[in-house]
């Protein structure tokens, strides 16, 4: 059966990658899979941020990797969104690990671009094992080399190559950068490819796909491909 992946959290229901998306998410046992961003605050910690400037989702502006943890926190991350949600913060991976151990996996996105967050990458993986996770989790970039890094630091997590668009070759990608999985945005994605990437052993996800009619479609290519949508009681009604 088709894993039903929520996007940044349940963030059809809550602000994207705050606390309450993940635990809507996680209350709801249908859905096994969660997706987040992360990336390193000031002081190297890695938070929950998609954006790598504040203002769509804050009442901050500049940079995330410009503000302490302490400074992000102070921050409202929910009020955008609703004012229900007004005084939602900036959460921490750490708090989400411990939230979601033996209760999901996640699929943790790196967020990096160039030379921002250098070390992001170590410091995540040093946090999945301190927790014990690195079998619960996938790392995933569109930094394709950062991928193929993660895979030389570490053997056993699990690693994906996120993709926008329909590059030749995406499957040899994978290999070269000793990646587990292909993410790729469901318009690029076709039942062939889909097909073929499982049948070699490639994990498969489609993003972000919130239309009824389309979660229905990829739900009949193949009951391996995992859908990432910010509106999981959409799909969760198709079965």
């Amino acid at each position: 059966m088709n894993v039903c992946m929520a996007h940044r959290g349940w963030s059809g229901k809550a602000p994207e990658n705050t606390m309450t998306a993940i635990r809507f998410a996680l209350a709801e046992p249908a859905i096994r899979a969660i997706e987040v961003d992360v990336q390193l605050s000031k002081d190297g910690v890695p938070v929950l941020f998609h954006d790598f400037s504040l203002e769509r989702t804050t009442n901050g502006s500049g940079r995330v990797q410009d503000l302490t943890l302490a400074e992000l926190r102070q921050l409202d991350a929910g009020s955008w969104f609703d004012e229900r949600f007004a005084g939602e913060r900036i959460p921490a991976l750490e708090e989400v690990l411990a939230a979601a151990k033996g209760r999901c996996t996640l699929n943790i996105e790196l967020k990096t671009a160039a030379d921002m967050h250098p070390g992001l990458a170590e410091r995540v993986l040093t946090l999945l094992d301190r927790h014990g996770m690195k079998r619960d989790v996938y790392l995933t970039s569109f930094d394709h080399e950062l991928i193929r890094q993660v895979r030389r630091l570490d053997a056993e997590v699990k690693t994906g190559l996120i993709v926008y668009g329909r590059p030749v070759m995406i499957l040899e990608q994978l290999r070269q950068a000793g990646a587990d999985m292909l993410s790729m945005s469901y318009p690029f994605l076709t039942r062939e490819l889909a097909c073929e990437a499982i049948d070699q052993g490639f994990g498969v996800i489609a993003w972000t796909v919130d239309d009824p009619e389309a979660i229905r479609t990829i739900m009949k290519w193949h009951p391996q491909v995992q859908i990432c949508t910010n509106h999981p009681d959409r799909m969760l009604a198709l079965r």
